[in-house]
């Protein structure tokens, strides 16, 4: 009996060594691109890279970051390692050239926040559910007429609105920033839900105060604190204003999503969310009930459609208004070809091909605003090697669109506002490669076509309408363009003035 118990400990002890070897021998005999990790600053002990980070501005630090560690490189948010993605070239190739491999969504604490357990919806989402109500969200707005005719005579009529607000001024200094996002957001609302809302509804205005306010709030230096360290500062005050303010919107979706399901007519659809309960309907018509296609789901992605519609668009028009006054020879240039091309009649979108400069303009502010400094947080789906260092599957990544729209290789003065980065030297219109502020591949901004519609017809339309400039006493030079502290980058508080432009047009 001793002797088989001894013989069964040497064959364990055999097998245990011959274990051993082999992961010895796997580990010196994988790839080098199985082992070399893309490099990175040395991290602290539990702070990681914290102290070398500026949490105001962090894509300012990372862009700072790449110039020492190269295009792909790594940061530690406190124990969480993070592979950053700098430079147009690397950017595109992660997201476009492999797709499939850097697109899936990173949720992080604050963006669970935001997407809720289920993390349903568009933005946050992933998996099977992300791809089919990312499917069927591009499908019905384009049914609805984004990009097409009816969005752009939806947003001509929203112009007048918002000419008339403007109007009321007088030519006195006023802040545009609620006024310009109740008129972009009853774009999108009208597309979502089948109609606008007066500018002086409450609820709507609490709406978009809300989804304002949520942008600053994840952009503040405790909800990145939050990210990094969720044990610690999962109570500070930012955070419980943010879940309360997610609570309150999704809850005000529901009313609006449950007085549209009382008068639903599936064989006339008002808008998108119709037909997201005429789809959920047929399916429980046919007995399938196990399917992507609930309310917890349609409250999310009208959530995600309305939030997206409402503050970049929004954000972008306040950044042009502010150039136009800061740069006044840049708004009579615009008005000169909008006198030439267009006269007093209402600009069309299809005037777009004969309006180069101002359509130079529209694009040159998209990239010096940088309304997304750093792309909504990517993570890997599978292990994979790009430009030779290897990332494990499930690795958060952030692209770093700074770095594309500010890119010292692309553009001749990337941190100037230029219209001529989009013009040829015989003043046509030429888009660059490095316009990217849409994001790209997967996950780019589904948006984007109605989106650039809006900003045309709102920008050409006001300053056909309007001269803007500094409010009495206030030099151009003077005019503050540092941004706000947000998730996203928005001008800081400031007034204009609106200058009716009536009488000079009449001379």
């Amino acid at each position: 009996m001793m002797m088989l118990e001894d013989l069964f400990q040497s064959y364990v002890s055999v097998g245990l060594m011959v274990a051993f070897m082999c992961v010895l021998i796997s580990f010196f005999f994988r790839s080098k691109d199985e082992t070399k990790e893309p490099p990175g600053p040395k991290p602290l002990p539990l702070l990681g890279n914290l102290l070398q980070l500026d949490l105001k501005r962090m894509d300012r630090s990372l862009v700072d970051l790449s110039k020492k560690y190269g295009s792909v490189f790594k940061v530690y948010l406190g124990s969480q390692k993070v592979v950053i993605l700098a430079g147009y070239k690397t950017v595109k190739e992660a997201l476009v050239n492999h797709a499939a491999e850097f697109g899936e969504r990173y949720i992080s604490p604050s963006s669970h926040d935001f997407s809720g357990e289920q993390r349903n919806g568009i933005v946050f989402g992933n998996g099977e559910s992300w791809k089919e109500m990312r499917r069927f969200a591009l499908t019905n707005l384009r049914d609805f007429g984004m990009g097409k005719k009816t969005a752009e005579n939806k947003i001509i009529d929203e112009i007048q609105y918002l000419i008339d607000v403007f109007e009321r001024h007088e030519g006195q200094p006023f802040s545009n920033a609620k006024s310009i996002n109740y008129a972009v957001s009853n774009i999108i609302s009208s597309i979502v839900f089948g109609n606008r809302f007066e500018h002086n509804d409450e609820a709507f205005k609490l709406m978009i105060t809300r989804a304002n306010e949520n942008m600053q709030l994840a952009g503040s230096p405790s909800i990145q604190l939050l990210n990094m360290f969720p044990l610690i500062f999962q109570w500070v005050n930012n955070r419980m204003r943010l879940k309360k303010n997610v609570a309150e919107t999704r809850k005000q979706m529901k009313l609006l999503i449950g007085r549209l399901q009382e008068t639903l007519n599936v064989e006339m659809c008002r808008g998108f969310v119709d037909s997201f309960l005429a789809h959920k309907q047929k399916l429980e018509d046919l007995k399938i009930m196990d399917s992507h296609y609930n309310i917890e789901n349609l409250v999310s992605t009208a959530g995600n459609l309305f939030t997206a519609g409402t503050d970049t668009t929004g954000t972008t028009l306040r950044w042009v208004l502010l150039l136009m006054a800061k740069y006044p020879q840049i708004q009579d240039q615009v008005q000169a070809e909008l006198s030439r091309v267009v006269g007093d009649r209402q600009v069309r979108a299809e005037d777009r091909k004969n309006l180069p400069f101002a359509d130079a303009v529209i694009h040159e502010t998209q990239r010096f605003a940088n309304i997304f400094p750093i792309a909504l947080r990517h993570q890997t789906s599978t292990d994979v090697t790009f430009q030779g260092y290897f990332i494990r599957k499930g690795t958060p990544v952030f692209p770093l669109l700074t770095s594309v729209l500010w890119d010292e290789s692309e553009w001749e003065s990337p941190r100037t506002f230029n219209p001529a980065h989009f013009l040829d030297k015989d003043g046509k219109f030429v888009m660059r490669d490095a316009f990217m502020p849409f994001s790209a591949g997967r996950r780019a901004c589904p948006g984007e076509s109605l989106a650039k519609m809006e900003l045309f017809l709102f920008f050409t339309s006001l300053v056909q309408r309007f001269c803007f400039t500094p409010p009495p006493g206030v030099k151009e030079d003077d005019l503050d363009l540092t941004p706000a502290v947000s998730f996203t980058r928005t001008p800081s508080p400031h007034e204009l003035c609106a200058i009716s432009r009536k009488g000079s047009q009449n001379e």
